[in-house]
């Protein structure tokens, strides 16, 4: 027996309709320890495909299904906040409308945080842009231990966002997501790691995370520039980073999202091959 948890399902006008019903059937039909509830949040209007889409996935669901639509859109970090109000669970998994959850994630995930973890990721398996997504893609493994999600955190996020499960109740006693773009997770997690909150990843890879065709152009330009400054400042001013520490992050991470796309494609996946061989 394991205590019941929510999924919580994120969805703006931007998604696509099909990658929407595979991601939500994965969390739903595939798993081999079901949710008690799936809280999909509407983060503003969204076009008759995928307004008709969600319809269809509420009525058809074989777990009951709350929805949260708020009139405009508001942010993943407000939506996400929205949803978890809504969530009747302490325990909460996040899912993403475009990625795939393999079917052991929830029966491998829940039982940690059952047993005492307050926040579990697992690694990640980056495919394309095919709809069902079962070609070998590249595997990103986060840092697996405490010690370890504690010391990456100074310099990058410790956990991959669509793969965690936490309890709910620990996020709030941080300040839940706070608005900053592109960055609410790692600005989240770091808040975690210095609350003290009891963390792991698991190396298997739970979850098929969609990279599209724009995903290496979203880790750059002058909004997350922005973004990542304001983090930056966020860390240091909180005293989670020393003033060394800082200097780097903000000339290496800053440096990395003004770097033409393909040069930015290469540097980082050359440094999760050198993070998986490390």
């Amino acid at each position: 027996m394991t205590s019941p948890f929510s999924v919580l399902l994120p969805v703006y006008r931007g998604d696509r309709p099909d990658y929407l019903r595979r991601a939500f059937r994965s969390v739903v039909d595939d798993q081999e320890l079901r949710p008690a509830e799936v809280v999909v949040v509407r983060d503003g209007p969204v076009g008759a495909e995928l307004a008709e889409a969600l319809a269809e996935l509420t009525s058809q669901s074989v777990v009951p299904v709350v929805r949260v639509d708020l009139e405009e859109n508001v942010g993943l970090a407000l939506a996400l906040e929205a949803g978890l109000a809504a969530c009747s669970h302490e325990i909460v998994a996040r899912q993403d409308a475009d990625d795939i959850s393999r079917p052991r994630r929830f029966a491998v995930q829940v039982p940690l945080v059952v047993g005492g973890l307050d926040v579990v990721g697992s690694a990640i398996e980056e495919f394309g842009s095919d709809l069902d997504g079962e070609t070998p893609g590249l595997v990103r493994v986060p840092p697996l231990s405490a010690r370890e999600i504690a010391e990456t955190s100074r310099f990058a996020s410790p956990f991959n966002h669509p793969t965690v499960v936490y309890r709910r109740s620990v996020v709030a006693a941080v300040g839940g997501y706070e608005d900053l773009p592109l960055m609410e997770d790692y600005w989240l997690f770091a808040r975690l790691v210095a609350h003290g909150a009891r963390m792991a990843n698991v190396p298997e890879p739970l979850v098929r995370y969609r990279v599209g065709a724009g995903a290496y152009a979203r880790r750059g330009g002058s909004t997350l520039l922005r973004s990542e400054l304001e983090l930056q400042r966020r860390l240091r001013r909180e005293g989670f980073t020393t003033l060394g520490q800082a200097a780097r992050n903000v000339a290496v991470r800053g440096g990395y999202r003004l770097v033409p796309e393909t040069l930015r494609r290469s540097l980082y996946q050359t440094w999760i091959r050198l993070r998986r061989s490390g």
